[in-house]
């Protein structure tokens, strides 16, 4: 190896038992329903904004509750990344994609069935809550799209960089990008559109990417878990991948 070149990366194993390569898919299909359910949770909700008195502190933390599940979209994407490679994880990004299509399409062909004399939930009341969620959720999609690509490729940079070691490197440097690229880009989308005064712009800026940036933090333990399990489940070498 040249002085200046990059630790060589063990090539994906392919499990010889059956067995195991069912459990492996089982897996990987529990991962990318996480992230499908994170997702779509995430466009479904939104535009509900809460305010959080920081304790001992004279500030008001504001964000939107749709930013409780989105940060284990990438955790998901990171260990998906990690242990069956960037292929997958390109794959689940677009089955959320797809997924969220399909949320949009239903939302809005549910707003225009109308409601009976009976029903529990108004016109008015469902319009209210999804009237703008075409709005919401395109914006979002637009932000998720830029930021999971992002997420992923940078994460494969910082892998083949180190060789498959350092994973806490490769799990935040991916991450805190993706994540200020994500909160950023969804909130011009929104102020643009008129869902968003411009006046909280920097706020909610702060406010979200620090969250994500504290999250991404806080799941590297998961992340340094979860991979180490896979390794130790299916005899794989630091960064070695799971051919599928």
């Amino acid at each position: 190896m040249t002085p200046n070149a990059s630790p060589e990366l063990a090539a994906p194993k392919a499990l010889a038992e059956p067995k195991d390569r069912e459990f492996a898919l089982g897996l990987y299909l529990v991962l990318a329903a996480l992230f499908v359910s994170s997702l779509v949770t995430c466009n479904l909700a939104f535009r509900k904004f809460f305010a959080w008195t920081l304790p001992g502190l004279d500030y008001t933390f504001e964000a939107s509750v749709g930013l409780l599940p989105y940060p284990l979209t990438f955790l998901v994407t990171d260990l998906i990344s990690e242990v069956y490679g960037r292929k997958r994880a390109d794959d689940v990004v677009k089955a959320g994609l797809a997924a969220s299509l399909l949320t949009l399409a239903v939302i809005t062909l549910a707003g225009a069935a109308p409601a009976t004399a009976w029903s529990p939930v108004t016109d008015g009341e469902f319009d209210h809550v999804f009237g703008q969620t075409a709005l919401a959720v395109g914006a979002s999609m637009a932000a998720y799209l830029l930021a999971q690509f992002l997420d992923v490729r940078i994460f494969h940079f910082w892998k083949q960089r180190t060789g498959g070691r350092m994973l806490w490197l490769r799990n935040n440097f991916s991450t805190i990008p993706s994540q200020f690229v994500d909160t950023m880009v969804v909130l011009v989308l929104l102020c643009s559109v008129g869902e968003i005064e411009w006046s909280l712009f920097g706020a909610l800026l702060m406010n979200g990417f620090g969250f994500k940036v504290l999250v991404a933090a806080v799941d590297t333990p998961l992340v340094y878990l979860g991979a180490g399990w896979f390794r130790r489940r299916f005899g794989l070498e630091p960064g070695q991948e799971i051919a599928l």
